[in-house]
């Protein structure tokens, strides 16, 4: 079986425990906090497969899943690629462009697989919507509008911009297969944290997409009563509301169209279709995809550029709030 060492159970890394635990791989764990080396325990490893310190499976493990705090991926990551070690690492990638950007030509360079944590890529909804796009159903889509907010604890390692509003910033990438032209953004720090942790943003992005000139706004913060995780789809065949939330029937679409008339225009409100996605975990799909690549050597889902396109957006969204204007992404910095 193939040897995966798993850095970090802390919230998230739970899952990946859980996920990775119920997989025909050996696995081995290492955090430096007792209670999730027990947590581990608990949950059936054996005790010379957890370990505080990481470098003592660093020689024999096949593969490295790194949900650690968001600093310590571009070392941890360079680490492992350079010893040639295969990398799945959560998002961000990092959270600097140019880490990100050196950790992607590393893994090219060394011939390594480097998957980056963009969940929602997995969803069987993401799924269905990018097929829909790609066939056309949409028409030329005009706006994509996606929430990502709840009360909850903030994360201690980075903003809600990196934290959560990265979710949306990839899939929006991932459905236009596209980056966008310009980042307008606002962002702020309501908690009193400091400088890099906002706890509520909004980010509107402008895409030159295959499909049409769209206009994506990603909004999260820490306040919002519940849980919602929603993304509306705006095209001019076909339009879509789509709740992460619910288990089986995520996606609503409405085949609603404006006609031009002689003075003006008519709202056609078109037939409504409730569409049924397979109840799949999106972190198991985007595990066992993973550990499917390291099969075939061929990346599954989103690989390092993809997640250094991600960053590029959101340092594009922090240079954008602090001067309270509009920032270009050029696209001659993609990969």
């Amino acid at each position: 079986m193939t040897k995966v060492l798993l850095l970090g159970v802390g919230r998230w890394g739970a899952n990946h425990l859980r996920v990775l635990n119920s997989l025909p791989v050996e696995l081995f764990v290492a955090d430096p906090q007792p209670a999730a080396l027990e947590a581990a325990r608990k949950a059936g490893l054996a005790p010379d497969h957890l370990a505080a310190d990481y470098r003592r499976f660093a020689a024999l493990a096949e593969a490295v899943v790194i949900v650690t705090p968001a600093e310590t991926h571009f070392p941890l990551c360079q680490e492992f690629l350079t010893a040639d070690k295969d990398v799945f690492v959560e998002k961000p990638i990092t959270l600097r462009s140019a880490e990100a950007r050196e950790l992607a030509a590393l893994a090219a360079q060394r011939r390594r697989l480097l998957q980056v944590g963009h969940i929602l890529r997995f969803d069987t909804a993401s799924q269905w919507l990018k097929q829909a796009i790609d066939q056309g159903r949409f028409g030329r889509l005009q706006m994509l509008r996606a929430n990502f907010s709840g009360f909850k604890r903030p994360r201690m390692d980075s903003g809600i911009t990196f934290a959560d509003a990265v979710h949306f910033v990839d899939l929006f990438n991932f459905l236009l297969d596209a980056i966008p032209t310009h980042v307008t953004a606002r962002m702020r720090d309501f908690l009193g944290r400091g400088p890099g942790f906002d706890d509520a943003s909004v980010l509107v992005l402008d895409y030159a997409a295959p499909r049409g000139h769209a206009w994506g706004v990603v909004e999260t913060n820490y306040f919002y009563p519940g849980k919602v995780r929603e993304l509306i789809l705006t095209g001019t065949e076909l339009s879509a509301v789509c709740d992460f939330n619910v288990a089986q029937y995520k996606i609503k679409t409405f085949a609603n169209r404006h006609v031009r008339q002689e003075r003006g225009f008519t709202a056609n409100e078109g037939a409504f279709e409730q569409v049924e996605c397979a109840p799949v975990e999106p972190l198991l799909a985007e595990v066992q995809a993973f550990l499917g690549s390291l099969r075939t050597r061929q990346a599954a889902g989103a690989d390092g550029w993809a997640g250094y396109q991600s960053v590029r957006v959101l340092e594009a969204a922090v240079e954008s709030a602090a001067q309270g204007r509009t920032v270009p992404l050029p696209p001659a910095a993609a990969a």
